[in-house]
């Protein structure tokens, strides 16, 4: 197999700066691969790591990532914001230059199984490689977190790898395919979790929002502030600045203004364009008026 893969682990530690950077060691010791971008986030209490390679290297440095992990975090005392079941949350596979979505889908399957194998954990396959259909959404997968995993595990939770027994320290784990999305977060000017909530119920698809959006809202501490965080999971159908205009206009109604946006993780050059053409009113801007964009194979 040829071709470039990319990899956006989320594992659930976003305080200890050690562990996270012992954690980024793991990958980068793997030759081929290039770690891209590391992201932490102290409420959140969760980093989510980027890198990219040809498709054996990636499989590797993601086995590297789940080893460092899983000697790292001890569920049984994790405390953050964000949903998670396991200390290796959800580790997707995105197909880029000369590479398939079917490629990364098999690529998703035999990592899955050999981390269950490897280590007694289960493991649940979403997106493209979702098996069944009631899991291709992953907050539906990620629903009981890891507190009330073990409650549902025979039942609407059986993994689809590895033993129906929640592991103690590392929970369980989501492994995928999916094309490129945009993790992004807005920050409001108030305290009051309550509107972030609103806001995100408002505009995620599963609520009859906007499409190809995920949403949830989030209290922060230092400073204490509210957030709206998204996943886009297609800007052709949902743009940055769509989202922005949604979350801004709920916002403002109910007089409270945006602080600041938050991009996790990488983005695609074509979001990017696309942001600059709504903002502009630009019609017809394309990657192919970018000066960079020329020399970018």
């Amino acid at each position: 197999m040829s071709g470039i893969v990319e990899c956006v682990p989320n594992v659930s530690e976003g305080r200890r700066w050690d562990a996270i950077d012992r954690m980024a060691d793991a990958i980068r010791s793997v030759d081929g691969v290039r770690l891209l971008d590391r992201t932490s986030d102290v409420d959140h209490n969760r980093s989510v790591f980027t890198f990219a390679g040809p498709p054996d290297a990636v499989e590797a440095a993601a086995h590297a990532l789940v080893d460092a992990a899983f000697r790292e975090i001890d569920l049984r005392t994790h405390r953050g914001e964000h949903p998670r079941i396991g200390a290796v949350d959800v580790v997707p596979f995105v197909p880029l230059a000369g590479t398939t979505m079917e490629e990364c889908v098999a690529i998703a399957h035999r990592f899955g199984r050999a981390v269950a194998l490897r280590h007694q954990v289960p493991v649940y396959f979403y997106a493209k490689a979702a098996t069944r259909p009631e899991r291709v959404r992953l907050p539906d997968i990620r629903k009981p977190q890891y507190e009330g995993l073990a409650g549902v595990i025979a039942t609407t939770h059986v993994p689809d790898a590895g033993p129906s027994k929640v592991h103690p320290t590392a929970g369980a784990m989501v492994a995928g395919a999916r094309p490129p999305l945009i993790a992004f977060n807005i920050e409001l000017d108030t305290t009051d979790v309550k509107v972030a909530k609103r806001i995100a119920k408002e505009i995620r698809e599963s609520s009859g929002g906007l499409p190809a959006v995920q949403a949830l809202g989030f209290e922060l501490t230092d400073p204490p502030r509210a957030q709206v965080s998204m996943n886009l999971l297609d800007t052709s159908q949902t743009s940055l600045a769509r989202a922005w205009h949604e979350v801004e206009t709920r916002a403002s109604a109910d007089g409270v203004r945006i602080l600041r946006g938050e991009l996790i993780g990488l983005m695609p050059l074509d979001a990017a364009v696309q942001v600059t053409a709504d903002a502009l009113k630009l019609d017809g801007l394309s990657r192919d008026r970018i000066i960079e964009a020329h020399f970018i194979e």
